[in-house]
């Protein structure tokens, strides 16, 4: 997270609201500002923009929160992380391009969701419930789906700041120390 910080542009800063928000990488590069409530600190996403079809609210940390603050200071238009082209969004590549030029080709964007979920399981006691609706899983089965209504949203706001203060905890400050590997590629 330290060298990715140091990176300029949309992309990088896609990719850090990406790790910080545990979503996918197309929910990130379509996020629009109307999506985001700044005095709530909740990113809502629309159902037709989601996997699963459903609304999700995502709780946005204070170092999410710094990160769509810092797109303000640049804002054009409506996407939260403009592209290179007016009204456009970024490239679904940009999150793969900035770790390209962080010479990362070791680790996906994508791999962060699984990292999130391991840090979940081994390292918290959040319940299983709670990392699964962060990541926008179902949760149960169809019995349990229908009597679920809430999102859990309370609990995934302490998550998501536990895992905020987590990720710039084992960011590295000296080159080579505190580095914690994310996912190899095969």
């Amino acid at each position: 997270m330290a060298s990715l910080r140091l990176q300029e542009g949309a992309g990088a800063r896609a990719l850090e609201f990406a790790i910080l928000t545990a979503a996918r990488t197309g929910e990130v590069i379509g996020a629009t500002w109307g999506e985001i409530d700044i005095e709530k600190k909740i990113w809502i996403i629309p159902a037709e923009r989601m996997k699963a079809g459903r609304e999700h609210r995502v709780p946005l940390s204070g170092a999410a929160m710094a990160v769509v603050h810092s797109m303000a200071a640049i804002r054009q238009g409506q996407q939260l992380f403009p592209g290179a082209k007016a009204g456009r969004p970024l490239s679904n590549m940009a999150l793969l391009m900035a770790l390209r030029r962080m010479k990362r080709a070791d680790v996906t964007a994508h791999g962060f969701r699984s990292t999130f979920r391991d840090w979940c399981a081994e390292r918290t006691a959040y319940p299983t419930e709670v990392a699964e609706m962060a990541l926008a899983h179902a949760v149960g089965d169809k019995v349990e789906a229908a009597y679920r209504r809430g999102d859990l949203f309370e609990k995934r706001v302490r998550l998501m700041e536990d895992w905020a203060e987590f990720c710039g905890i084992v960011a590295p400050t000296v080159a080579g120390t505190n580095v914690f590997a994310i996912q190899t590629r095969a």
